[in-house]
């Protein structure tokens, strides 16, 4: 487990330096990065960012490899204003930062973004992927929102959600083998949980040797051992997504 001066392991990891080929739009009373596919299409998935926020490039990078698959992909603000945790900030004010922002209260962003997409967009079938604090996002979401079809979890934080595994919709949880924030018994007892209660698609995948974050935090330009494991992650999120959108 992350020690207590650190209580969560989340570094910038590499940051890309990457401009996004979308743009940033006003949706109700949160800010968007939004990237379109040049064919229109009815598909969208909504990517919920990690703790350093919906400007990371990292994160719209994602959403515009989702774009490049055919998606419309939208990536809100769900801080709604709030600042993102920053590299420099001190980690012993992490938890008292991270109350003010509960990944489970994220409902009236989603249902503002859902709106959108559907008038102003045209999207009717919408998934939802997420990262660290936006895979536990996803957890929340996949137990109780009907009008999303799926979601991919990216080493979403368990503990959340420990006691819930009543998914509505069919989920992927991808997690790495040396995550330290989330211990593979905890990882375990999800799987089991999940047998015993959860009456949809589901499937829980373990990367080896990978540390959290490797699916949009590490370059697999500079990191060639990883690399193999950043591209499968990237490449069984989109399957994911095309099974079930």
């Amino acid at each position: 487990m992350a020690n207590e001066s650190r209580p969560c392991p989340c570094d910038i990891g590499d940051r890309f330096d990457y401009g996004g080929r979308g743009q940033e739009v006003q949706v109700g009373h949160i800010k968007a990065y939004v990237c379109k596919p040049s064919a229109s299409t009815d598909k969208a998935v909504i990517v919920i960012h990690d703790i350093f926020g919906w400007q990371l490039p990292n994160t719209r990078y994602i959403a515009d490899m989702l774009t490049t698959n055919g998606y419309i992909a939208i990536c809100p603000d769900f801080f709604v204003g709030q600042e993102a945790w920053k590299p420099s900030n001190d980690w012993a004010t992490f938890n008292d930062w991270v109350k003010t922002r509960d990944a489970g209260k994220t409902d009236k962003e989603v249902d503002v973004v859902l709106k959108y997409l559907k008038d102003q967009c045209g999207a009717k079938k919408i998934g939802v992927i997420g990262f660290c604090w936006g895979g536990a996002a996803v957890q929340h979401l996949m137990l109780k929102n009907p009008h999303l079809e799926t979601g991919v979890s990216l080493y979403g934080v368990i503990s959340r959600f420990e006691d819930k595994h009543s998914l509505l919709h069919p989920t992927f949880f991808i997690f790495g083998e040396k995550d330290h924030v989330i211990p593979l018994e905890q990882v375990t007892l999800l799987e089991q949980k999940l047998k015993q209660n959860c009456k949809v698609d589901y499937e829980v995948k373990i990367y080896p040797g990978q540390t959290h974050g490797f699916v949009h935090r590490k370059r697999e330009d500079i990191n060639p051992q990883d690399k193999p494991y950043i591209e499968e992650g990237r490449k069984d999120m989109i399957n994911w997504l095309n099974k079930y959108l």
